[in-house]
């Protein structure tokens, strides 16, 4: 329980964050999913669905969702995934 005004608030709001963070890291397993799936079933799109996952990924870095470093193995894999279906 938090005893001041001001831990109150930060209760608060670091609730709402956890609700948006949440969001952007259940899309970009799906986006990822989605890519794997693509991969597997050797269809054409594959490259278009890496494609949208890296910007996801991208963009969860800029929000501060993902760590770099995080974000640069991900795609990294994503990527050596689709070479080695080729």
């Amino acid at each position: 329980m938090p005893n001041t005004k001001s831990a109150e608030k930060r209760v608060r709001s670091s609730a709402r964050k956890q609700i948006a963070n949440n969001y952007v890291k259940t899309r970009l397993k799906t986006l990822e999913k989605k890519f794997r799936g693509a991969v597997t079933e050797k269809k054409a799109d594959a490259a278009v669905s890496l494609k949208e996952a890296i910007s996801a990924i991208d963009k969860a870095v800029k929000t501060g969702v993902l760590k770099r470093g995080t974000a640069d193995r991900k795609k990294s894999r994503l990527t050596l995934t689709l070479n080695k279906s080729k």
